[in-house]
């Protein structure tokens, strides 16, 4: 999942391309970490409920010019670090799909869940 050029300049490092990364290396499939881009800013989504979630990623990502043939007609499969709401993976995954590719496999290392007490 891409950081917004920003967010990834604060943090010095992109935890969900370091799986992308070794799960690319693992498996000798292409990594194809520029086909995807964040275009917008978005808010911390810590603390937002799921439509604050949904309207806070609409439009956060891009495709590249030039660069759907990466994509188009093929299997994709996007990392992402944790899920929580699934916003984020559902507006990329549009994108995704906008752009040509056949189906879309969400690969995540955590899923957040409400504490019940």
């Amino acid at each position: 999942m891409p950081l917004h050029r920003a967010r990834l300049f604060s943090r010095k490092y992109n935890r969900a391309a370091e799986l992308a990364r070794h799960l690319a290396h693992l498996s000798g499939k292409p990594l194809l970490a520029a086909t995807l881009l964040r275009i917008k800013r978005t808010s911390q989504q810590v603390g937002l409920g799921a439509k604050a979630r949904q309207d806070n990623v609409r439009g956060a990502f891009a495709i590249p010019e030039g660069r759907t043939s990466d994509i188009f007609g093929r299997r994709v499969v996007l990392i992402d670090d944790v899920y929580t709401t699934g916003a984020t993976v559902a507006a990329a995954t549009r994108v995704l799909k906008k752009a040509g590719a056949s189906d879309v496999t969400v690969l995540t290392f955590a899923r957040a869940v409400d504490v019940l007490i």
